[in-house]
């Protein structure tokens, strides 16, 4: 039996980073994961790129139970924090859209450098091993042929299961007495059926939107597939779509209110399809579907305007989502009520610990996930 000061269990994002955080301060830290090497899901974020972090983080960014939670651990670790780091390793980035960071070269680089930090630590790596059954007696936890006084649960959630991804961390974390908020795939298309199967004849076309789903809007490109709707207007509003309730797509968000009449006086021979700035499928799918082929010009202004309504507030039904394979993160995991926001220690488990996707705390598509990995996992792992 070899004994460490922390055992840290996940060499993904945040467990990477909080090993090598915990190392960095001197601390004997072993690192298990069952996959045969790290940061899968790291290499294939940003298409190959790593979108790292997002620099317009904010604790509204993110859905938990708790929205506060987030804020101590957010604060004390920013995206310019990692910024340095990545620049102290020389690796390239540029930001895209919407404060989303990337590498210029490839992911592999974050990979590269977050164990490059465990060794510059110390930290044992242990890749290919199951963490097995876990014991805790005599104020250690005992697993794999290994023993510490702290334990890290870093094993995300059960999204992308192709990549290694189960739900390891949650049976854990009932096995020692804590609460699961409810799993589900977020960050995912959306799938539809019923009156809107004719929208999957759309697939591959795609336009900027604002999606709406509650209280939750944004504007970002919508994208039609042969199952639904994705792109990233639609991973954004999934992430707080139930079952049961619709998605709110307005398709013209820049156009004026009356833009439709107009369009009438200016054109009155033209077709609603022909004068509708949308892809051309596009547009003659929702002209069809609110039944205007005729003129502009015949048609009568009551009809247009209940067009230029519909056109701004259209509504689908989606039945489901394509689930955990094709979900980028989990909402839900761990009950945020039973840790520390400073630490992420467990309350009733000294020793304990849970950080980034375990924990029920899931950001918007953009990076913001990844920063919440790298604050809670400093968090941890200053703390241990």
């Amino acid at each position: 039996m070899s004994h460490y000061d922390a055992i840290v269990l996940g060499a993904g994002a945040a467990g990477l980073f909080c090993a090598a955080t915990a190392g960095q301060r001197g601390k004997r830290v072993l690192l298990i994961d069952h996959n045969d090497e790290p940061g899968r899901k790291i290499l294939i974020s940003g298409g190959g790129r790593c979108n790292f972090t997002n620099l317009h983080t904010a604790p509204d960014r993110y859905l938990s139970a708790n929205p506060h939670f987030a804020k101590s651990a957010l604060s004390r670790y920013t995206p310019r924090d990692f910024v340095e780091l990545v620049e102290a390793y020389g690796v390239a980035w540029h930001e895209k859209t919407l404060g989303q960071l990337f590498c210029d070269g490839s992911a592999r680089q974050i990979v590269a450098m977050l164990v490059e930090e465990c060794t510059k630590g110390g930290v044992e790596l242990r890749y290919g091993v199951a963490a097995g059954e876990v014991e805790h007696r005599d104020g250690r936890f005992h697993l794999a042929g290994a023993s510490a006084p702290a334990l890290v649960i870093a094993t995300g959630g059960p999204s992308i299961p192709k990549l290694g991804a189960t739900s390891y961390a949650y049976d854990l974390a009932r096995r020692f007495g804590l609460r699961v908020v409810q799993p589900r795939p977020a960050l995912v298309p959306l799938t539809l059926a019923g009156e809107d199967v004719l929208f999957r004849e759309l697939s591959g076309v795609s336009a900027e939107v604002v999606a709406k789903c509650g209280k939750a809007s944004f504007r970002e490109a919508a994208l039609f597939t042969h199952r639904g709707l994705s792109g990233p207007a639609i991973l954004q509003v999934s992430s707080y779509w139930q079952r049961g309730e619709e998605v709110r797509i307005d398709f013209l968000p820049d156009a004026p209110r009356g833009w439709l009449l107009e369009a009438k006086r200016a054109q009155p021979r033209a077709s609603l399809r022909r004068v509708l700035p949308l892809p051309e499928r596009l547009s003659t799918t929702l002209a069809e579907r609110l039944d205007l082929a005729a003129e502009l010009g015949n048609l009568p202004d009551k009809a247009l305007r209940s067009a230029e309504e519909r056109l701004h507030d259209w509504r689908f039904h989606p039945n489901g989502s394509e689930g955990f394979a094709k979900a980028e993160v989990t909402a839900g995991g761990i009950d945020t009520a039973g840790l520390s926001s400073r630490t992420m220690e467990a309350a009733k488990v000294p020793g304990l610990y849970a950080i980034g996707e375990a924990v029920d705390v899931t950001g918007w598509l953009g990076g913001y996930n990844f920063q919440w990995a790298w604050a809670s996992a400093r968090a941890a792992g200053e703390a241990l």
